[in-house]
């Protein structure tokens, strides 16, 4: 049965943030919660999907096809749209067959699973990498690991319109900024493929060998709008989905103090990256930023043990 997808155009909360950090600077903070999006299709993930779930519908696909680890955002979104839209969803997943929080929510939710082993997944950038997999799935919609794409950018760029249609709410004439985590630096171009004069910065989750701003570079490119501004900034800590002791007090302490959860791969390290700014005077005093928080608490399952307050489907 091909793919049907209804029209569903979630809107996330523009929400002013108060931090000691934030006012000792003279910062301003409003979070676009991407977290509040669903209760599974949460965070940037659905905007990353839904035009490759479009162009699988326009093409008569019977299902999707993607990447990605065992803790994978990615695949949590997918699998979960495929149980609540009817789809039939295949991950293929890195490294050995292993059971996690995640595995065991992309199983409930009915998507197959197939472990390539780590040499295996290392070949997801060769040319003939997907012909044995669309064999066995014929016509099954390719998706990119993370969502990663120019489709998956353009679908972010709506996120600029969602916050600019709430600054009045908060008491915003405008503001200065953007400031987002970075995995795949999709959403990051995204958002820059719609903002054509605020500032974009983009902390880094994973070390600059794993090609952000090579993709971000690459997607503005293809897009036409290689002008664009925007900084990356080192954030990884070492290393992607590392979380030491001063990451885990900083994401606890700034749950008490603003109640917005956070996880220590993304939302965690790129707020932290935040606060370094603040603190070493690196913004304007008076400047307003938007946080884009981009989701992925399920994720948090494995990281942070009893404190991961996440329910699983």
């Amino acid at each position: 049965m091909a793919l049907r997808i209804p029209h569903w155009r979630p809107t996330a909360p523009l929400q002013r943030v108060s931090l000691p950090w934030l006012e000792a600077a003279g910062v301003e903070l409003a979070c676009l919660r991407l977290d509040l999006v669903d209760p599974l299709l949460s965070g940037n993930k659905w905007f990353k999907l839904e035009p490759h779930l479009q162009q699988a519908m326009a093409a008569g696909a019977p299902g999707v096809i993607s990447l990605g680890g065992a803790h994978s955002n990615h695949l949590h979104a997918l699998a979960a749209a495929g149980q609540r839209f009817g789809f039939a969803c295949v991950g293929l997943l890195r490294g050995e067959p292993q059971q996690t929080p995640t595995i065991d929510d992309l199983q409930r939710m009915g998507m197959h699973l197939h472990w390539l082993g780590y040499g295996g997944y290392r070949a997801r950038h060769q040319a003939d990498f997907w012909m044995p997999w669309l064999a066995r799935y014929p016509n099954f919609q390719v998706v990119g690991e993370g969502g990663l794409g120019l489709m998956g950018a353009q679908g972010c760029s709506a996120l600029v319109a969602m916050a600019e249609a709430q600054l009045a709410d908060i008491g915003w004439p405008d503001f200065d900024a953007w400031w987002l985590a970075a995995g795949t630096g999709t959403t990051l171009a995204g958002v820059a493929l719609a903002e054509q004069r605020r500032m974009l910065f983009g902390a880094m989750a994973v070390p600059g060998s794993h090609g952000v701003a090579t993709q971000v570079a690459a997607l503005l490119d293809e897009a036409g709008v290689a002008g664009r501004r925007y900084q990356l900034i080192e954030a990884a800590r070492g290393g992607f989905a590392r979380l030491d002791a001063s990451l885990h007090q900083f994401i606890r302490d700034t749950e008490q103090a603003c109640a917005v959860p956070l996880e220590p791969v993304y939302t965690g390290k790129a707020l932290m990256a935040l606060c370094d700014f603040c603190e070493s005077a690196q913004l304007a005093r008076g400047s307003r930023l938007i946080f884009i928080h981009t989701g992925g608490l399920q994720g948090r399952r494995a990281l942070m043990g009893a404190d991961a307050d996440y329910t699983q489907v």
